[in-house]
């Protein structure tokens, strides 16, 4: 069963979140992207909150500026540093005396999660992220790999000021076709039923600013005339390793983000278990989500410390297939 709760943080943002399970036991948190909402973790809070899985509480926060979150204004308050704040002081609000057992995330909720476990690693015991780039191997896609910097031209078109308006026209097909564009009503794996797509127009009709403006606070795209962006940063290695146990699940037909992005992953981070899913596209969560929560749930059983004492074991096990890598 899916709750819907509102959590009003320390720092004056309310963030509207979906829970399933029991308050009191290991937490897991999940964090959605674009174009998206909490919604779209629904199927893991409530496989992740049966005991047979590990009995967690399970919460996903709509982020600031989506859904009934509170959406700032001002582009700056979407910059990384508050999207780290409002997370990590969820977590303090819903595991105060521990970290979280996993922090899950997608998308920009993985560029979330990879700043938040560079920055406070001792608020979770593992991260997993799906198909959500590495800042340091992002940035180096974007300045020198023609492949990368063409896929994510759409993000400069995002930035527009006119984004808004031109994205809700005819029923906001230009947002349907980035599902549509890898297969979510004809691929392999169809997933975008009718039910669902009166989900996302709900979170949309609600207002799209919020959503725009991660683009528009962040330098991370292509360059153009007149906008340096990704092209003149910089970022220090230290804003980059990432010493918490991570797995990062990649879906390898994301036409978005290829799979250079993965490459050199283990120079950042140091304790990395990577799986390639061949046939996944970007929208893993929704094609194949009971292969996703067998390789959540694999990790987070070789972390006996997340779970009660009467439900240690003291033998670990790690699956291991063909499309996996330790470094």
């Amino acid at each position: 069963m899916i709750d819907q709760v509102s959590h009003a943080l320390p720092h004056g943002i309310t963030l509207s979140c979906r829970v399933s399970g029991e308050a009191g036991r290991p937490v897991l948190m999940f964090l959605h992207g674009f174009p998206e909402a909490a919604f779209a973790w629904d199927a893991m809070l409530e496989y992740f909150a049966q005991p047979e899985h590990g009995g967690y509480f399970c919460i996903a926060p709509n982020l600031r500026g989506y859904e009934n979150s509170s959406a700032p204004k001002d582009v700056e308050a979407y910059r990384p540093k508050f999207l780290v704040q409002d997370i990590l002081a969820l977590a303090q609000i819903v595991s105060p005396t521990a970290p979280l057992a996993g922090l899950i995330a997608h998308d920009w909720g993985g560029a979330v999660a990879w700043n938040a476990a560079n920055q406070h690693p001792e608020a979770m015991r593992r991260l997993m992220v799906i198909n959500s780039p590495h800042p340091g191997t992002f940035l180096r896609e974007l300045q020198n790999n023609p492949e990368q910097q063409a896929a994510s031209a759409y993000m400069n078109f995002l930035i527009r000021p006119d984004a808004e308006e031109l994205l809700a026209e005819d029923d906001f097909r230009r947002l349907w076709e980035f599902f549509t564009n890898m297969g979510a009503v004809d691929g392999p794996h169809p997933w975008l039923t009718d039910a669902i797509k009166a989900q996302y127009r709900a979170v949309w009709q609600q207002g799209l600013t919020g959503p725009l403006n991660y683009y528009r606070a962040s330098p991370m795209r292509p360059a153009r005339p007149g906008d340096a962006a990704a092209a003149g940063l910089h970022l220090p290695h230290s804003m980059l390793t990432v010493q918490v146990p991570t797995c990062v699940i990649w879906g390898m037909k994301d036409i978005a983000l290829p799979p250079g992005l993965i490459d050199g992953l283990g120079e950042f981070v140091s304790k990395l278990t990577l799986h390639r899913i061949k046939n996944g596209s970007h929208w893993l969560v929704h094609e194949q989500p009971l292969r996703l929560a067998g390789l959540i749930e694999d990790f987070l059983r070789d972390d006996k410390a997340a779970r009660p004492v009467n439900e240690r074991t003291k033998v670990v096990r790690a699956v291991r297939g063909p499309r996996t890598q330790r470094y």
